[in-house]
């Protein structure tokens, strides 16, 4: 397939010119994109390097192989980006200038209607970016516990229900097991708000991937990894797409962890990793959510590494 063959289906990166300058790309400088998707990032990044700069690119879905850019500067890393650090040792690429990373899942996964990740196509329940991993939704769906299920929902979905809709689950599953879209849709319709169906099918359906896929815990191991695989001064920058993904970038910028205050040394000082760049999230403009409705939620934030 030629180069960005598939780019049309993927979609159009959400603040791309944010992510570029956000980067403050040095011409000989080591880059990583690690959610290379339909590679619009990385063709843009590419731009601005000169011969003697580097861009490795990570994504664990196959379907994104298929953007691979013909550039002897570009190297493509098949593996999830919580693995950076070893990947990025292993092609010889530490420290590296900047990291970049769009946490959004691309429209073209969801429009795979067999990938099943869309509520708008009937498919089997799968929602797995690594097509070769062993958890899919089919099996959350019918082979979690109640409690299991509505920690799941509750957390990650953030329905206010998620108690009766674990419950009703579970009930449905012991006639028949649930196994497509359609079925799930069936099995819970009476939860559903009147006229809130779509936001909260989506929720459960964010709620189901983020479980299938361990974002959450991903997301975790590659911003701890990002402090030592950056150099001094390099850029870090994230666009998350909910609260939950967006609170802990926030966190971890702002204090070098998930949670509790930041640790201090014995003189006092702060010790964390990450200066923030910009004070607060950097949101699209009216003009872009206008023409990407995908770009009302993004939010975008830089760190510089002390």
């Amino acid at each position: 397939m030629p180069e960005g063959g598939m780019m049309s289906t993927y979609h159009n990166p959400v603040m791309l010119q944010e992510c570029i300058d956000g980067l403050a790309i040095k011409k000989d400088g080591t880059y990583v994109d690690v959610t290379f998707g339909g590679g619009g990032h990385s063709k843009e990044i590419l731009k601005h390097l000169g011969k003697d700069g580097r861009l490795l690119a990570f994504d664990q879905d196959a379907d994104a192989q298929q953007n691979i850019i013909d550039d002897e500067r570009f190297e493509f890393i098949d593996q999830n980006f919580r693995y950076l650090k070893n990947f990025c040792r292993l092609h010889g690429a530490i420290p590296v200038d900047g990291i970049l990373a769009d946490l959004g899942v691309s429209s073209y996964q969801f429009d795979q209607a067999e990938r099943g990740f869309s509520i708008r196509f009937d498919a089997e329940l799968d929602m797995r970016m690594n097509q070769a991993s062993d958890l899919s939704a089919k099996e959350v769906v019918n082979s979690y516990t109640e409690a299991e299920l509505h920690r799941i929902f509750g957390i990650y979905g953030e329905i206010q229900n998620a108690k009766s809709l674990a419950n009703t689950i579970v009930t449905a599953r012991l006639n028949a097991p649930i196994i497509t879209v359609a079925d799930l849709k069936n099995v819970i319709s009476a939860r559903i708000p009147k006229g809130k169906e779509n936001k909260y099918l989506a929720q459960v359906f964010q709620a189901l991937r983020i479980e299938v896929n361990q974002e959450l815990e991903a997301l975790k191991d590659f911003l701890i990894q990002t402090a030592d695989v950056l150099a001094v001064g390099g850029r870090l920058v994230v666009m998350s797409y909910h609260s939950l993904e967006d609170r802990l970038v926030k966190n971890f910028i702002a204090k070098g962890k998930f949670s509790g205050e930041v640790e201090k040394d014995f003189f006092g000082n702060d010790q964390k990793p990450f200066d923030a760049v910009s004070r607060g999230a950097i949101t699209a403009s009216e003009e872009e959510i206008f023409s990407n409705n995908r770009a009302r939620s993004a939010k975008l934030r830089i760190a510089v590494k002390k």
